[in-house]
């Protein structure tokens, strides 16, 4: 394999699971706010108690989140230098926004929320947790807008002298439609896997016969953020397909591997065909749903769909000879993966909505194995749905501006590529086991029996800062 291979590998590895942990910290922490709103609005402290017990695995996630992110920032000047050469100028503007504002606003008050249980009045503690969760989807906005770019470039110019892209307007590349469509899908989306996790573990928990007024609690928050990101998800998720047809096409039609220019184009739910996805020996399709997820059209001329055959002619026509078709196989099923895995997620909600409808608490092994099992469903939807977006835009890796082959550090060997694929698969494999862990022995342990309610005039009376848990 060459170095450029191993680069691309190695950035894979590492974003797919940093990624792992970004959806579960931006929808958590918002859930944790809502339960520790109605604990201060009620009292009750069943809320108290679920918003303890699911504030440390927020925790636990946040925390590795941060360890796994760092990462990130060194592969770009190190495997990808040429890369970051050419698109400083602009892609490190909305990152530095995202550290400078954003990650020091959540963290700040994340700090504030942990250590001020016991020193901070109830309405003043409160607006921590929200402040820390408003951080967290800011820092998701600003990455994204950043990411963005690489999907659809804009407000910036091409400096010949210093083969660069220079930025000309920052509002611009924050606000196009790119960046807002794809943060409304990635924070419904991550709402989908925070409230499913919520679902499972509350049922893990109940199934033991601890807590179950406080997992009650908890349940129903997870059942309603579930399905109302599960409808939020559908629409987002429709709006940003238009778009991304809009300005490249050759994803969605990799999406289906549609080889050919096709009007009331099928969305085929599975099928049996070559390797490579050129051909189609059996189909199970729906009539016209591509054309409609493309073009908003089921029939008629305007449900037109670009192949990838014609789409090839055209770019190679506009950019030169190469390949301009990212690997259909791998993009075909991932799309597929991101749609089905969530949807999974939902109907396993609303399974656990009936079968808790009368307030009956499931039991048994099949319910706990189940519960283990589905919150795992959406995580891996939207994981699938992070690798259809970043591999369907190959071999570009600024869309129309910079191919990945050319971003990849010059210098870089495919021995030094090997040696840090080795180091960080061992090192996150490690964090691996310790995140896992960490989790199951919290769930094991359950939401905290007792809590001590604060009293909010005697919050500060001049103890030390204490760790909550």
């Amino acid at each position: 394999m060459s170095a450029l291979d191993l680069a691309r590998w190695q950035f894979g590895i590492t974003t797919v699971y940093h990624f792992l942990f970004v959806p579960l910290t931006i929808g958590t922490s918002m859930l944790v706010a809502i339960m520790q709103t109605m604990w201060v609005r009620t009292g009750d402290e069943k809320w108290l108690k679920a918003t303890k017990f699911f504030g440390k695995l927020f925790l636990i996630n946040f925390a590795m989140g941060v360890v796994t992110g760092i990462v990130q920032e060194f592969q770009f000047g190190m495997a990808w230098s040429d890369y970051s050469r050419f698109v400083g100028d602009i892609f490190g503007a909305p990152l530095a926004v995202e550290a400078l504002a954003s990650f020091f606003l959540e963290s700040t008050f994340l700090g504030l929320w942990i250590f001020g249980w016991d020193r901070l009045p109830k309405k003043l503690h409160l607006a921590t947790i929200w402040a820390a969760a408003i951080g967290t989807m800011l820092s998701a906005y600003f990455i994204l807008a950043a990411n963005s770019f690489m999907q659809h470039p804009v407000a910036y110019k091409f400096n010949p002298e210093t083969n660069r892209v220079e930025l000309q307007n920052f509002a611009e590349l924050l606000f196009q439609n790119t960046a807002y469509t794809t943060f409304a899908h990635v924070i419904t989306s991550a709402f989908l896997v925070s409230g499913v996790m919520l679902v499972g573990v509350s049922l893990l928990v109940m199934t033991t016969g601890r807590s179950v007024g406080a997992m009650k609690k908890s349940l129903t928050v997870g059942l309603i953020a579930t399905v109302i990101a599960g409808v939020a998800v559908i629409f987002t998720g429709d709006v940003q397909a238009k778009i991304m047809v809009q300005q490249q096409p050759m994803k969605m039609a990799a999406a289906e591997a549609l080889y050919e220019t096709t009007e009331s184009a099928p969305f085929s739910l599975i099928t049996i065909g070559s390797l490579d996805g050129s051909e189609a020996y059996w189909s199970l399709e729906i009539p016209g749903l591509t054309s409609f997820m493309a073009t908003g059209y089921w029939s008629g001329p305007e449900s037109t769909v670009k192949g990838i055959n014609d789409l090839q002619t055209e770019y190679e026509q506009t950019f030169g000879p190469g390949e301009y078709a990212p690997y259909v196989p791998l993009i075909f099923w991932a799309f597929r993966a991101m749609i089905g895995l969530g949807v999974l997620g939902v109907l396993y909600a609303v399974y656990v909505a009936w079968r808790t409808r009368k307030g009956n608490i499931p039991s048994g092994r099949w319910m706990k194995r189940t519960a283990a099992v589905a919150l795992l469903f959406p995580l891996m939807g939207i994981s699938s749905g992070w690798i259809f977006t970043e591999m369907g835009r190959q071999p570009w890796i600024v869309y129309g501006l910079m191919k990945t082959e050319a971003g990849v550090s010059p210098t870089l060997t495919a021995g030094q590529a090997w040696i840090t694929i080795v180091i960080f698969t061992l090192l996150y494999g490690g964090l691996a086991v310790i995140t896992v862990g960490l989790m199951i022995r919290q769930v094991k342990i359950g939401p905290p029996e007792t809590v001590e309610l604060v009293d909010a005039e005697d919050t500060n009376n001049g103890q030390p800062l204490t760790f909550s848990y």
